[in-house]
């Protein structure tokens, strides 16, 4: 039978439609590198850590947790950018995803182009923490304090374009005040620094926060996320404390090297989403100060885009320069 050249293309097509799926449909049929980008200990280590348990459940292989720490995360977001497309490298890593792709001169990663993303894992506000001698007892108190004393209140962060910096110039705009950047090299500096009463606030996770806040050294003004936190309902979100437009969480997802085979990245989803609504892990990741993720690869994506959009407006409005 003569076939002819206009025929090629959609017989090439239909038979490329077949190769992915035939190639994903023993996957996994080996253990999974789950790198974090952080070092162990953390939050976003102990959520991988709980993720990788779950998953490996799930898919009947092992999940092994590979801590790459530091550069803000960037070591170990290069190492799965460019690992091998086949489901067998996955990435969890927080915000810094979008942030140093704004932040960080010339990044050597772009966190549309070089990933597929599969789930949002968790997604974690922080408190807005003021050492205790700070004569506030709430948002609205801080700001007309602030606004009494222009740049006399200075905040604590994790380093010039870390999260908790931008935070801070997120929350200095959408408050109309004057408050003075003093970066650190790690949060967790600065709130040492926050309760010895160098500096007057920070943003900072709820675990490294409670310890604290129990020896009467910090007081914590609010949340910022959309909604109170259900096991802190007494500590009101930001937006409903006069900032209306301020909502900031922290969140960690899961993603995997571009050109990984969408079915392998639909089948991964779809597990993640499943085994983040047990009661179990809403009680694990509550005990971390944030609620469950789960979201489609579409949704996520979107999130990276929005998240991205946010903080470069952040950045330019604040005149940071890139590191």
């Amino acid at each position: 039978m003569k076939i002819s050249s206009l025929s090629i293309p959609i017989l090439l097509s239909i038979a490329l439609q077949g190769v992915a799926p035939a190639a994903a449909q023993g996957y996994p049929s080996k253990p999974i590198r789950m790198v974090v980008g952080f070092a162990p200990g953390g939050n976003v280590d102990m959520t991988a850590r709980l993720v990788a348990q779950k998953m490996s459940q799930a898919v009947g292989q092992a999940v092994v947790v590979d801590n790459r720490g530091g550069a803000g995360g960037t070591i170990g977001t290069e190492l799965v950018a460019k690992a091998p497309p086949d489901g067998y490298t996955l990435l969890v890593i927080s915000s810094t995803l979008m942030i140093n792709a704004v932040t960080v001169k010339n990044p050597s990663y772009d966190p549309i182009r070089d990933f597929a993303p599969i789930s949002t894992l968790i997604s974690a506000p922080h408190f807005i923490s003021v050492n205790a001698g700070l004569p506030v007892g709430s948002i609205k108190e801080l700001i007309a304090l602030a606004r009494a004393k222009p740049g006399f209140i200075n905040f604590g962060s994790g380093g010039v374009g870390s999260l908790t910096h931008l935070e801070g110039e997120y929350f200095k705009s959408a408050a109309g005040i004057n408050i003075v950047h003093v970066p650190y090299k790690s949060t967790n500096l600065a709130f040492t620094e926050l309760v010895g009463g160098h500096v007057h606030l920070v943003f900072s996770s709820t675990i490294s926060t409670l310890p604290f806040v129990r020896t009467g050294k910090v007081k914590v003004l609010a949340v910022t996320g959309s909604k109170r936190l259900g096991a802190f309902p007494e500590i009101p979100t930001v937006a409903e404390s006069g900032v209306p437009h301020f909502i900031v969480d922290s969140i960690a997802g899961l993603l995997a090297p571009a050109r990984t085979p969408r079915d392998i990245v639909n089948k991964l989803s779809a597990e993640t989403i499943r085994f983040l609504k047990t009661p179990d892990m809403h009680s694990a990741l509550a005990a971390q100060g944030g609620e469950p993720g789960g979201s489609t690869p579409q949704e996520y994506s979107a999130k990276i885009v929005e998240e991205m959009a946010r903080w470069r407006k952040v950045v330019v409005s604040a005149g940071i320069t890139a590191q």
